[in-house]
């Protein structure tokens, strides 16, 4: 099962909602269209965010930004 996730959730909620489950994230990004991406390092700390997440869980595809660069990174935002 794929680690990578798409919600309908801000960064901070599923940051904060990841750390109350003790699940590590391996990358997160905010989508253009509003929600947020996530990679979970695990598949096992995925599978529990995906039942915690459920309900704000986007299906299908969704449009990202085409480079993506963290903020407080060099260029970021």
């Amino acid at each position: 099962m794929s680690r990578a996730m798409n919600v309908t959730l801000p960064e901070a909620e599923v940051t904060a909602l990841c750390k109350s489950a003790g699940v590590i994230i391996s990358a997160i990004e905010p989508l253009p269209d509003g929600g947020t991406r996530l990679v979970c390092v695990s598949p096992d700390g995925a599978d529990k965010m995906r039942k915690k997440l459920k309900k704000s869980l986007i299906d299908g595809a969704v449009t990202r930004h085409r480079f993506y660069r963290a903020p407080g990174s060099e260029g970021g935002y």
